[in-house]
């Protein structure tokens, strides 16, 4: 990746070790990186820590409150810097998984218009992904959590 700085090199060690189970050291390391990067630090290296912390939390308010300044973030990142880090990449394909995340979290919570809310959105953002596997598996999750999700 051509964009691969010290800082993204930290939180992708974090996020290997958090897949590997080590989800305490996962949680320390991304807590560090947080201190030095909180609040004006570069926004895409604060959306993907973020996304990535928020599924590293046992309490689904805390897993809430990382996924909304993942969201935050990600309103912040320009385009061009997403492609830095990596040309086919793209700030809009964030978009469904944030907010496919949101929803999930509000769902967990209690709030089930918020959830309704985000899967909307997730759904309008889905325009931004292609037809790959990954594609697929957030189409795929929108669906199942609406089905989940009562009517109003």
């Amino acid at each position: 990746m051509s964009g691969q700085d010290e800082v993204m090199r930290g939180i992708t060690e974090a996020i290997e070790r958090g897949q590997r189970g080590e989800r305490e050291e996962a949680r320390r390391m991304f807590a560090e990186i947080w201190k030095e990067l909180s609040p004006d630090g570069d926004p895409f290296h604060r959306c993907l820590l973020s996304h990535y912390m928020a599924d590293l939390q046992d309490d689904p308010h805390e897993e809430l409150a990382w996924d909304l300044r993942a969201l935050e973030a990600a309103d912040l990142v320009p385009e061009e810097r997403a492609r830095s880090y990596h040309e086919t990449l793209s700030v809009k394909g964030f978009y469904p998984s944030l907010h496919l995340n949101l929803a999930e979290d509000y769902r967990k919570v209690g709030d089930l218009a918020r959830a309704r809310e985000h899967v909307a959105r997730a759904r309008d953002s889905v325009e931004a992904l292609g037809d790959d596997g990954y594609a697929r598996m957030i189409r795929a999750g929108i669906e199942r959590l609406a089905r989940q999700l009562p009517s109003e």
